[in-house]
């Protein structure tokens, strides 16, 4: 058994990386690497495509097109999906599946856990290569076995599985779309745990983060904390970026 001493070291070391890791993040977000400024454009805005467009990927691609970029959403209902983009004007444009993620420098996936290995089948040659925002959460109840094998692995594992190919970041994935669609007119920021591997793709996703008005917080690699970005671990809901660096600290 390790002493309490050797404990306390573990845990100060594990503070010092996550607080590493988070001010890099910060740092690469002020200074894009040159691969992922390319996706954006000049002006900084995004083409961003995504696939799920209910209560959550509306609430976000709305905060998205309210921040300049362009953004098609696409879902099973194409015709809802275009009502959606009338009501939100300015950049906001309607597709299939294959269209959104045809269009998009990057993706925004949020869709029952159970669809992602259809995804990865049916868009795997418009996906390889692109940064995807993963949301999508292994829920038992409505997923099945997929989704117990799913959480016994990490849902950061399973979806590098599901989407080969794709430069994964899991964020987005376990606070309420009410208060997502609500947190730019916020004056101080939530933070929101997010999980990657690719610092470019971190670095891209922590500023669509921004957009949507929460403070991104990396806590560390996909096979790592990616099993702790779902609901009902103590990453989820809505903390102070402080509290989520002080949580994930304690995370093994």
């Amino acid at each position: 058994m390790k002493s309490r001493h050797a404990l306390d070291a573990s845990q100060l070391d594990r503070r010092a990386f996550l607080q590493a890791a988070g001010a890099a993040a910060v740092a690469l977000v002020g200074n894009l690497p040159f691969a992922a400024l390319a996706q954006t454009g000049s002006s900084g805005k995004m083409k961003i495509g995504t696939v799920g467009s209910g209560r959550v990927g509306s609430a976000i691609g709305a905060a998205w097109v309210k921040a300049g970029h362009e953004v098609m959403f696409s879902s099973l209902d194409l015709e809802a999906d275009k009502k959606l983009a009338a009501r939100l004007g300015g950049g906001a444009r309607a597709g299939t599946p294959r269209e959104a993620a045809a269009f998009g420098s990057v993706l925004l996936l949020t869709v029952p856990y159970a669809a992602l290995p259809g995804l990865g089948r049916d868009l795997g040659d418009l996906i390889k290569g692109k940064i995807v925002i993963d949301t999508s959460n292994p829920i038992v109840a409505r997923d099945g076995d997929m989704a117990v094998a799913a959480r016994e692995k990490g849902a950061g594992v399973a979806s590098v599985e599901f989407l080969p190919g794709a430069r994964i970041v899991r964020a987005f994935n376990a606070i309420s779309a009410a208060r997502m669609a609500e947190a730019a007119g916020k004056s101080e920021r939530a933070g929101m745990p997010i999980a990657g591997d690719d610092p470019d793709a971190i670095s891209v996703a922590s500023a669509l983060v921004r957009d949507v008005g929460y403070e991104p917080v990396l806590v560390g690699t996909l096979a790592a904390m990616g099993k702790y970005l779902i609901p009902g671990t103590p990453l989820a809901g809505e903390h102070s970026p402080e509290e989520i660096r002080r949580v994930a600290a304690t995370l093994k």
